[in-house]
């Protein structure tokens, strides 16, 4: 079996691939964001990248109640009522042919499966804009590590053409399954979600025991560049005493070259797990204002590290 042969053998399921992206590492670059993660944070922005397999998204304003879901259905796991179709999402296998089969585009597929070969030429395909800029691919999610043998070949194949590459991770993963993987990757962008482990296990359903190793490990013992990623949470991450633990850890047990970024909730993914069926657990969160994030930053500045604000 030749290379491409067997990068085409190799698939995992893609949910979205950002083009021209300038948040998630230097210049511009293709985020690939693949469906699966570890976690399962309270907060969730992207609840679409939780699952493996496909979603099914549904609009219900779009629903004209025409039936043809209804009948199209091989799981029978719709229903028209009041004019509008009702899913039972217990039964729906994500397939796609309510989607194929809706007039009004009242549903959509969430997450396509594709081959490492199939991505690759699709962020080959932007090649001119990292040589312009000092970009490449950043391999995101979900989590990469939730998928260690598509990564790996595809930061690979990234890595012998010649393509900066960057892998944003939470770092819940076994240190050999981490340590082959980011063999090819130039940055690593590690997501610290908590310093207090009762928090974390509370807030993502995992202690930080062995991301907070991880972190260490992937500096010191492999002396890859990091970017550290801090979600900034109203009622969740955003006390004083879980920054400056956060500040102290990247200071101290990492290095005050470790540039940090911290990221403001939005509302943007809300509306998301409505459309996917999921319970919205957070919909009572107010973003943080301007002026509450500057205070952070400074915070985080006063114990010498680099801080940015958003990606």
């Amino acid at each position: 079996m030749n290379k491409i042969e067997e990068n085409d053998s190799i698939k995992a399921t893609i949910f979205n691939i950002q083009h021209y992206s300038i948040h998630d590492g230097p210049g511009i670059r293709t985020s690939v964001f693949l469906k699966g993660c570890f976690l399962r944070c309270i907060w969730c922005q992207n609840p679409e990248s939780q699952n493996l397999k496909s979603e099914l998204f549904y609009f219900q304003e779009k629903c004209t109640g025409c039936g043809r879901c209804v009948e199209i259905c091989p799981e029978r796991a719709v229903q028209i009522n009041n004019s509008k179709s009702i899913i039972d999402r217990t039964k729906c296998i994500g397939c796609g042919q309510c989607v194929q089969a809706c007039p009004g585009e009242a549903r959509s597929l969430i997450g396509k499966e594709m081959t490492v070969h199939e991505v690759f030429q699709n962020v080959k395909g932007d090649e001119v804009f990292y040589k312009r800029s000092n970009g490449g691919m950043t391999l995101t999610g979900g989590d990469p590590l939730f998928h260690p043998h598509f990564s790996r070949e595809l930061l690979s194949l990234c890595r012998r053409a010649g393509i900066h590459t960057a892998l944003e991770t939470c770092g819940h993963a076994d240190w050999e399954t981490l340590k082959d993987t980011l063999q090819y990757v130039d940055l690593v962008l590690f997501d610290i979600k908590h310093m207090n482990p009762g928090k974390h296990q509370e807030y993502t359903g995992v202690s930080n025991d062995l991301i907070l190793a991880n972190a260490r490990k992937i500096y010191h013992e492999l002396g890859l560049p990091i970017w550290a990623r801090i979600p900034v949470v109203p009622g969740y991450s955003d006390s004083i005493e879980n920054i400056k633990a956060t500040a102290r850890f990247v200071a101290e047990e990492l290095s005050p070259s470790v540039p940090v970024q911290i990221l403001a909730y939005h509302q943007l993914g809300e509306s998301k797990y409505e459309r996917s069926g999921k319970n919205i657990r957070c919909f009572s969160i107010t973003p943080p204002s301007h002026e509450r994030m500057q205070e952070i930053k400074n915070q985080i500045d006063s114990y010498g590290l680099e801080t940015r604000i958003g990606g």
